[in-house]
Formats: structure tokens, C-alpha cells, sequence
């Protein structure tokens, strides 16, 4: 069998179309897009398309987006620069979060602590969603910002947004984390009611190296980045023009096959679950609700049943083929268990044998069964 690509979620294979966008901007349409020549200019009608595309794809204004490096960037700049722009013009300093959220925004928050600010994290329930009772529960008068992942990276549990943005009170900013959602789901951000939104081109088979954040009009935001005056005096430094056009291809291949990628998708994890259903004695669990968003399949093995060593589990994968992780890539390194199912009341023992299968369109019929057979021998060669 040849490799098979199950880790969709760190990041995916960059579609050939997009790749045929950027080159021309790689060499022949190579200028600066804040220099005023015709070389300068071609670049700028290139980015100012590319803010349109994204701008219509979620329902906002083109001047509401904003191009950064990365999703983690894109957290950085939504929640420093509306927390410490609305500290300033209101005083209020507290931040509620969760404890199921991307390390961008943990980290960020963490960072905001040490400067004055107050972090309140939220609870998260054994499926690893966030309660939105939980969230509201912690609102006081100085809170400014909650930021609540949309779809959680290592589970793909789908957080409720919209109730969320229903209940909290409308002087109170909301930024969601859309990294994982973005594309493969609808992200309109006015029926999300969210004031921010941020996500990343190569989690939708664009490139490395672009993000973006919706800022809507009217919410305080500064500079995380200066030095220059792009993106409207919000993010210093030249725009990545190769990149953006890739990011825009990307996204409008999205908005003509996104339906039917998640249909396509679905029926391939319906597979695996079944499969995974003939393989389980109640030695492993499934974790979040997979069926609502089959991009991702998190399954634990029971540390009762299993001698759960991790990096021996992912190589024994690798070796035969499979490519696949123990959770968000930008913590799989380390191999530690998954912080998402350690706050959701997972043992570590259990959290230490969990596997990430992120699904993409991309992927066929034929890998899910061979990854299945895979996964009932090392069922037999991990059991205890």
C-alpha cells in the first residue's frame, strides 16, 4: 500500500490549482504591493481580490480582513489587540476562554495575565465541547473579550457559537478560533454573531504561511506587528502575495466543493466507524462526536487493555504506511497527552494512548480499509 495521509488537521496537501495561481506571483508578477509603480500595483489588485474572495466567502466586508502569517498569528492579533485597545478605552481587563483551546490562544491569554489582565477559563464536559452555561456563568461587569474555539482541533467537537453569541452581553467582544472550521464547515460570521474570526490557508489545501482575522467593524483592535503601515495600520510588513492568491484559489475551490467534500468525507468515516464498532470489546473510546464533524476521529486506548506508548503506537503506524498523530501538531512532538482530554476528565494513562485520524477529500475508500486492518493488528501487538 502507498502512504496513506491521515493527518488532515495539521495540514493538507496543496491543491495543484492553487499551486497554478501563486507562480506567476513567485516570478513574474514579483513587486512590492505598497509600492506605486505598475509592478507595485499589480500586486495590490492581486491581495485586494484575494481580501474579496475571503470577505464574500463569510459573509463580511473586504476591509474587515485582515492577512497574517498564520492562524496562530491571526489568535495573537484578535485577542491581544482587542483585549488591550478595549482596556484602554473602557478599563476593563477580563478575558474568558476555555480550557479546550488551541495554545495560540492559551498562550496568548497566559502572556495577558502576566500584563494585568484576568483569565478565566471555562470547564469543558467529558465530550470536550464548552458549555455555554459554563461561559456565561463567569461573565462579570469587567469582562471585555471571550474567545471560544469553533471546532476543537483534537476532537472536532463543534462548540454552539451562535448560542453563545445570542447570550452574552452585547457590550462583550467574541472571537472564535476557526481554524479547523474554516472550509469544511459554513463560517458565516454574521450568523455566527462573532466580532472576530481567524483561520489559516493550509488547513484547506492552500499554503503555508497565511492566515487571516476578521475584525468587524467598530471592535477596538491594535497592531501586534509594526513597522509599516499594511493591512490599514493593523499588521506591519509586506503582504505575502503568493501566498494570499493561493489562499483566495483555495478558498473559492472551497466555496464550489465544500458541500460535497464533507458528504465525500462523511461516507469515508462512516466506514472507519464501522469498522472501528467491529473492532471494539469497550478496550478503546471515540472521543467528541464524530459524526458531526468527520474530518476528525479521535480514538483513546484504555490503558487497562493497552500498554499505551505513544511514539511506539505512531511508529508502528508509520512503518506501516499510515501517517497520522497524537493530537494538535503543534504539541505532537513532544508526545504528551492531549491537554483537550486531560481537562475533559481523561486519565493520563488513557489521554496517552489517544490517536487523531483527520480525514480529507483527498483520502479513498481503499485506505480506510487497509488503515482498519493496520489498526486490528496493532490492537493485538499494544494489548496488555
Amino acid at each position: 500500500m502507498k502512504n496513506i495521509y491521515l493527518d488532515n488537521a495539521a495540514t493538507t496537501p496543496v491543491d495543484p490549482r492553487v499551486v497554478e495561481k501563486m507562480l506567476p506571483y513567485l516570478n513574474e508578477y514579483f513587486g512590492n504591493p505598497s509600492s506605486i509603480h505598475s509592478y507595485g500595483r499589480k500586486a495590490r489588485v492581486a491581495v485586494e481580490e484575494a481580501r474579496e474572495v475571503i470577505a464574500e466567502f463569510i459573509n463580511c466586508k473586504p476591509g474587515e480582513i485582515y492577512f497574517t502569517s498564520s492562524g496562530t498569528e491571526a489568535n495573537n492579533f484578535a485577542l491581544s489587540g482587542i483585549s488591550k485597545t478595549e482596556f484602554i478605552e473602557s478599563g476593563r481587563k477580563s478575558i474568558i476562554t476555555s480550557l479546550s483551546e488551541h495554545h495560540s490562544v492559551l498562550e496568548t491569554c497566559d502572556k495577558l495575565s502576566t500584563e494585568g489582565f484576568t483569565i478565566r477559563k471555562s470547564t469543558i464536559d467529558k465530550n470536550t465541547s464548552v458549555p455555554v452555561g459554563n461561559i456565561t456563568g463567569l461573565i462579570d461587569d469587567d469582562t471585555s473579550l471571550i474567545s471560544i474555539i469553533h471546532v476543537n482541533n483534537e476532537t472536532g467537537i463543534i462548540n454552539n457559537i451562535e448560542e453563545l453569541s445570542s447570550q452574552k452581553p452585547v457590550n462583550i467582544f467574541l472571537h472564535t478560533d476557526g481554524v479547523q472550521s474554516f472550509g469544511k464547515i459554513k463560517t458565516d460570521v454574521k450568523e455566527l454573531g462573532v466580532d472576530a474570526f481567524t483561520a489559516s490557508a493550509h488547513k484547506i489545501r492552500g499554503p503555508k504561511g497565511v492566515g487571516f482575522a476578521f475584525i468587524k467593524s467598530g471592535t477596538p483592535i491594535s497592531p501586534l506587528i509594526f513597522g509599516g503601515a499594511q493591512e490599514r495600520n493593523r499588521r506591519g510588513g509586506t503582504e505575502n502575495v503568493p501566498a494570499i492568491v493561493g489562499f483566495a484559489e483555495a478558498v473559492k475551490i472551497a466555496s464550489d466543493e465544500m458541500q460535497s467534500n464533507y458528504e465525500y468525507v462523511k461516507s469515508l468515516q462512516k466506514r472507519f466507524l464501522e469498522g472501528l464498532a467491529s473492532l471494539n470489546d469497550n478496550s478503546f473510546i471515540i472521543n467528541g462526536e464524530p459524526h458531526k464533524f468527520p474530518y476528525i476521529t479521535s480514538i483513546t486506548l484504555l490503558s487497562g487493555y493497552y500498554n499505551n506508548d505513544i511514539e511506539a503506537i505512531l511508529m508502528y503506524l508509520d512503518i506501516n504506511s499510515i501517517a497520522v498523530s497524537s493530537g494538535a501538531a503543534c504539541t505532537s512532538g513532544a508526545l504528551k497527552p492531549s491537554h483537550v482530554l486531560l481537562n475533559s476528565g481523561m486519565k493520563y494513562e488513557d489521554a496517552a494512548g489517544t490517536i487523531r485520524f483527520s480525514l480529507g477529500a483527498t483520502n479513498t475508500l481503499e485506505e480506510i480499509d487497509y488503515t482498519l486492518d493496520i489498526l486490528k493488528k496493532l490492537l493485538r501487538k499494544f494489548r496488555k
